[in-house]
């Protein structure tokens, strides 16, 4: 919750920091081309391409659960494009395909944020809810694990937790669903969080 609110307040204070005009050049996207964001991108891609490969949880788990334990990050990626779908038509003026860019996400609102508001997208208002409402989703986790638990199953704060059932929500979803589901929520954040560099730029291609 700290980290998530720190990452909020910094982005809160960025916005305010353009508006008034007092960013450094540097900083700014440019016109054409790329700027020093994409170079950040790369970097940030690279230490989650470490994390994933130096980490031999996924592979570990694998071996224990056998093939089954794919199914749980497909269910969050399927019920997150449900919800999704739903939000656009509740949502007027908020499309389908804003929709699912935003919540392609899966809760890493870091990596989606920034992919969207980076070349060759730049959309600062879709990048900006995409910051929020993947960070309400680890808030959500974080608060209301315990409801999960007792109303939807074990699993279920793993899937509403998505790529952040790796790190920060591992420690409630141990807590309240049991240890031998910490290892399941480690293999779908771990998954999850390789799947988000690659699902947002599809979707926002389309």
């Amino acid at each position: 919750m700290k980290t998530s609110l720190m990452i909020c307040g910094f982005f809160v204070a960025g916005a305010l920091l353009g508006w008034v005009g007092v960013v450094p050049k540097l900083l700014l996207p440019p016109a054409e081309g790329v700027g020093i964001g994409f170079y950040l991108l790369c970097g940030l891609m690279v230490f989650v391409g470490v994390g994933v490969g130096g980490s031999g949880k996924a592979f570990r788990i694998v071996r224990e659960l056998r093939w089954r334990i794919v199914f749980v990050p497909l269910a969050a990626v399927a019920g997150t494009a449900v919800g999704c779908v739903v939000v656009a038509a509740l949502l007027p003026g908020f499309t389908l395909h804003d929709s699912l860019a935003a919540g392609a996400g899966l809760g890493f609102y870091s990596m989606s944020s920034f992919i969207i508001q980076g070349p060759p997208f730049r959309n600062e208002t879709l990048a900006a809810v995409a910051l929020f409402s993947n960070m309400a989703r680890e808030i959500a986790t974080l608060l209301f694990t315990p409801l999960f638990v007792s109303y939807f199953g074990r699993l279920a704060p793993i899937a509403t937790g998505g790529a952040t059932t790796m790190d920060t929500t591992l420690p409630i979803i141990t807590r309240e669903s049991g240890k031998e589901y910490g290892m399941i929520a480690a293999f779908s954040g771990v998954v999850l969080s390789a799947v988000v560099p690659v699902l947002v730029p599809f979707i926002m291609s389309l």
